[in-house]
């Protein structure tokens, strides 16, 4: 609903705005009091009807007297609720006969929600029936909102379908739920509330539209905000968690693990289907979903399957053709056993088991599958050219939606980043590419594994439960609506604010996950912008910090802007901690640093327990911000005391070549100076985005801060680099240094890797697991180099050997002399 100026109107209306939100005017114009109305929609055809004047109101809500509990009495009681908050006059709720009998006979206004509404009028139900999925595998949900005279019908299709048609109203009043808690609650104040003519009717595609919250977070306002944005309870769908271990656990072969049972052998699928037997019989939906691994299996006919394809992604054989055969087979048995049963069976199409089976090619219908793409790109769309990750699973996704017959849930990451810092990632910018390919590919819909950390997702949840009712609504013009309805008078700097983050996150040729990343995401121009932006919020809302007594959305809007504010103290000092150690090995100031933005994390979460996880989750080792400080107080110890002194930082940039034949070491790449000519000519002015087609065969330049593929390190096709690399620069030493017991600490370093001093391998370190999540996440290696540096000019090369994501260094070098023992 498109709000106008001060001035234009008195009167907000429930007919549909003609065209999308203009974004200039919203800025200037901000839903907060009663100077605002929504009556910039077209005029009603029919005359409007008066729900709520000067604070007072005779209107009732009608709810049946058998809806004592669940959604639809809590639509009933919502709808009179934010009808008070707008206009101060909160309806009647009746629900006893003889109540609800006088209301009908009056002439006031009369809600009548869920089965009321249906025994009132009979042709809804046709009218449900008309819109809503036709043969659903699960449940179809549909709502219909109908004004006849002065009665207001909202139902659905079932208990919670009649709260989705109560949200759908006080969408069209402007009311908006962006963030759990009252905190995220956009409710509009008007003198006066009329509704004009109503006649409409919708039904979302998916069946399933549901998150759940993970990590222990902060459950505070879930139930209520998914139903308000039109989310389903979980127990639409179909569990699918891991759990197979407790089906095939006397199958496991000696010696060996969970994830080395036999899985397509016939023999493994009479034993699990006998355990389930009773579960199918009786028509429940359960689950036998892969244990949280990778699988690999010895048994003969596992072999055979696991030969068909190689999971590029986990760096071993898919076993998805041997999972597809064992759920194929469970499911029959079953079905021969008891024919007329409705049971559901939900797996995960995860790990080494996401790519889609070679040959198999259909599965049993009582199978329902929950594609959880982990390890693909959670920064772009699909259709994104940026990204041939999210290329790759669109195909998969089609695959996948073709074999199931559309019984297929994706079960993704509301953040994607899994192991991240308490900073921003919407990660909004993709899911209306994403949510238009599920519509299209016709499948059940989305469950989401989400933190509840408000303060790292922000409005994504609201997003997700928009685009999956309407996936034919824009990020744009949901962004446009927003930004007025959250942030007051701050709407237009804020915008600015959004605009700049979100461009960040879409511009960028990272595809690579987890906070690796987030240097080459917020540079020091995005976090200048940011700061500027958010400096012009602050100076647009002084003014209601100014008065003796702010209004309920007047403190609101102070609220968040403050929030605004930690969040953004958060950010600018994790990027001061992350520049300071990796660029410039000032330790010291990058631990004080991080110690700032944890306190800034610390006054964030008492704000709201919804805006971070981590007193819940505990944060115990260097994956976590507290272990990246104390890595950085540790690495300090060697630099200036007490466990040694520093003698040089290694140059920042270093040149680099690509060896994706592995030449360079049979050509004695790291015995001599690299030629620079080609780069010095060409090289120095390429945009990250244009290095993908750098010559393989000469050197150019890259710096130690930030890792290979975020500087543009990536095959002609925009895949990331993979493969061999080689490193190199020159340290002088003086003949002091040069005889000290010297070391060199890589402090962030990806990869297995060579070293070499002046053309002699120095060290090799073999023991880097190829999938970098398995390593420790210190990522150091630090390396005796006494006896091997001379004084004067010495060559440092530095050989790497990438199979996977993330490649290279990311945090400067340095030597140092260790203290004496």
């Amino acid at each position: 609903m498109s709000p106008r100026p001060a001035g234009a109107g008195r009167r907000i209306n429930a007919t549909p705005p003609a065209k999308e939100p203009d974004m200039s005017r919203l800025a200037h114009a901000w839903i907060l009091g009663a100077t605002l109305s929504a009556s910039a929609a077209a005029a009603p055809a029919g005359e409007p009807l008066r729900i709520a004047s000067g604070g007072k109101t005779d209107a009732v809500v009608v709810v049946s007297p058998e809806a004592a509990k669940g959604a639809e009495r809590a639509a009933a009681d919502d709808l009179a609720k934010y009808i008070g908050l707008m206009t101060g006059a909160t309806p009647r709720v009746v629900s006893d006969r003889a109540a609800i009998d006088a209301a009908l006979n009056g002439s006031a206004p009369v809600f009548l929600v869920g089965a009321e509404a249906l025994k009132a009028d009979p042709a809804l139900a046709e009218r449900l029936r008309s819109v809503a999925k036709k043969d659903p595998v699960l449940r179809a949900d549909a709502v219909v909102l109908r004004r006849a005279g002065s009665r207001v019908l909202l139902a659905g299709t079932n208990d919670e379908s009649h709260y989705y048609a109560v949200s759908a109203l006080l969408h069209r009043w402007g009311c908006r739920w962006v963030m759990p808690t009252d905190f995220g609650e956009c409710i509009p104040e008007w003198p006066e509330l009329t509704l004009g003519d109503l006649d409409e009717a919708h039904a979302p595609p998916f069946e399933v539209r549901s998150y759940w919250i993970s990590w222990n977070g902060d459950a505070t306002g879930y139930e209520a905000f998914k139903r308000r944005n039109f989310m389903t309870d979980r127990s639409v769908g179909v569990p699918s968690g891991h759990c197979l271990n407790a089906y095939t656990r006397e199958l496991v072969p000696p010696g060996r693990s969970p994830f080395n049972v036999p899985i397509a052998e016939e023999r493994t699928a009479r034993h699990v289907a006998a355990q389930v037997a009773e579960k199918y019989a009786r028509g429940e939906r359960f689950s036998l979903g892969m244990e949280d691994g990778n699988y690999q299996s010895d048994s003969p006919k596992d072999r055979e399957l696991m030969a068909l394809q190689y999971d590029t992604h986990y760096l071993m054989p898919s076993m998805t053709d041997s999972f597809m055969v064992f759920y194929n087979t469970v499911a029959r048995l079953l079905r021969e056993q008891y024919p007329r049963s409705a049971a559901r069976i939900g797996f995960l199409a995860y790990s080494n088991i996401t790519l889609p089976p070679v040959r198999v090619t259909r599965a049993e219908k009582a199978l329902v599958a929950y594609l959880a793409p982990i390890d693909f790109d959670p920064i772009h769309g699909m259709d994104d050219p940026k990204s041939p990750p999210r290329q790759e699973y669109r195909e998969i996704l089609y695959q996948w939606a073709k074999l199931m017959e559309g019984r297929l849930v994706i079960y993704d990451y509301d953040q994607g980043m899994l192991v991240w810092r308490d900073i921003p990632n919407p990660s909004i910018q993709g899911l209306e590419q994403d949510f238009r390919h599920y519509r299209r590919a016709g499948i059940l819909g989305v469950d989401t594994e989400s933190r509840n950390a408000t303060g790292t997702i922000f409005f994504n949840l609201y997003f997700r439960g928009q685009l999956l009712w309407n996936p034919d609504a824009t990020v744009k013009s949901l962004l446009a609506d927003l930004m007025p309805r959250f942030y007051g008078p701050a709407a237009g700097p804020m915008a600015r604010f959004w605009d700049t983050l979100l461009a960040a996150w879409n511009d960028s040729i990272v595809t690579e996950h987890e906070y690796f990343v987030a240097p080459a995401i917020y540079t020091p121009a995005v976090v200048a912008a940011l700061r500027r932006a958010l400096e012009a919020a602050e100076a647009a809302v002084k003014p209601l910090g100014d008065k003796p007594a702010p209004t309920r959305n007047e403190r609101l809007v102070l609220d968040r802007i403050a929030f605004m504010r930690l969040s953004f103290t958060i950010l600018e000092r994790y990027l001061d901690m992350v520049r300071a150690a990796a660029g410039a090995c000032d330790y010291a100031a990058a631990a004080a640093a991080g110690e700032q933005g944890l306190a800034a994390r610390e006054a964030m979460t008492r704000m709201n327990g919804t805006f971070t996880t981590y007193k819940t989750i505990g944060e115990n080792g260097p994956a976590w911000w507290p272990g990246e400080v104390q890595q950085y107080k540790d690495l300090q110890a060697l630099v200036a005391g007490p466990q040694g002194t520093l003698v040089a930082k290694l140059p920042l940039e270093w040149a680099f070549r690509r060896d994706p034949k592995d030449l360079g070491l049979k050509e004695g790449w790291g015995l001599g100076a690299p030629d620079l000519a080609l780069w010095n000519e060409k090289g120095q002015a390429l945009a990250p985005e244009a290095r993908k087609d750098w010559p393989p065969d000469a050197w150019e330049v890259v710096r130690t801060d930030l890792y290979l593929q975020a500087q543009g390190i990536r095959r002609p096709d925009q895949q990331g680099f993979t493969g061999h690399g080689w490193y190199t620069t020159e340290v002088d030493l003086s003949p002091a240094q040069a005889r000290r017991p010297l070391r060199v600490m890589f402090p962030g370093l990806f990869n297995v890797c060579w070293l070499y001093v002046n053309g002699a391998e120095a060290a090799h370190r073999g023991a880097y697991k190829p999938l970098w999540w398995l390593n420790d996440y210190t990522f150091e290696w630090d390396v005796d180099l006494t006896g091997k540096l001379k004084a004067g000019r010495n060559r440092l090369t530095l050989r790497i050997h990438n199979p996977h994501h993330f490649g290279g260094m990311f945090r400067r070098p340095f030597l140092y002399a260790p203290a004496a023992p």
